[in-house]
């Protein structure tokens, strides 16, 4: 064979052409990988592509890419459940300061107003500065109250430094961040929402929370 053959690249009929079974085999392989990738497909196409409200700008801004959550930080999974976190110092958070207790109650209307759903959304305050929280405030916002999980940020100086960073990416770190069920913080929405905000906010979960269920374990 002459050199130059070598680079001439074969014609269709002289390839070699698969057996029925063989192009029956790839089908069914084919198939069974878009099988197993749609729920990422979906995932990444209800984050990215389509927006909220039929091309409307959604009211929470994307985390892009969305910023993996160590279990590490806060000494536990934030997997399985969707969830809406704040970082407080329990020193702000007492009865007087409208500001912080009216993040406190925006994220527990959120949730309420998800009904049905409301199982899917986790709320997490975590305590900033270690202190105490305060008990009217406790008694209010806790687990059997309004489904809070109260938990202190890390003291580890290593620890701390990067959970300070993971919360204030897009110096968003006063706002409501939020995570997908994957452990993802991928959206974070204004601490500082108004009345008419709420609905937005609802609006935007209602939607993510019926577009994806990747990752989920209501348990």
């Amino acid at each position: 064979m002459k050199d130059k053959e070598l680079l001439i690249p074969a014609t269709q009929h002289e390839l070699p052409r698969p057996n029925p079974q063989t192009r029956r085999g790839r089908i069914q392989m084919i198939l069974l990988l878009l099988f197993c990738a749609a729920p990422v497909i979906a995932s990444y196409l209800a984050y990215y592509v389509f927006k909220l409200e039929g091309g409307k700008t959604n009211f929470g801004a994307f985390v892009i890419p969305p910023q993996a959550v160590s279990s590490e930080w806060l000494g536990t999974p934030l997997t399985g459940k969707w969830t809406l976190l704040v970082a407080r110092p329990a020193a702000e958070c007492r009865v007087g300061n409208d500001a912080c207790v009216k993040t406190l109650y925006l994220m527990r209307q959120v949730r309420i107003a998800l009904s049905k759903e409301s199982a899917r959304l986790r709320l997490i305050w975590v305590v900033s500065d270690g202190q105490p929280v305060d008990p009217e405030i406790r008694r209010a916002y806790d687990q059997a109250t309004a489904g809070f999980e109260m938990i202190n940020a890390p003291t580890s100086p290593a620890l701390k430094a990067q959970w300070e960073q993971w919360l204030n990416r897009e110096n968003a770190g006063q706002q409501i961040q939020l995570i997908d069920p994957r452990g993802d913080k991928m959206m974070w929405f204004p601490a500082e929402a108004s009345p008419s905000d709420f609905a937005a906010i609802r609006k935007d979960l209602d939607k993510l929370l019926r577009l994806n269920h990747t990752g989920e374990s209501l348990r």
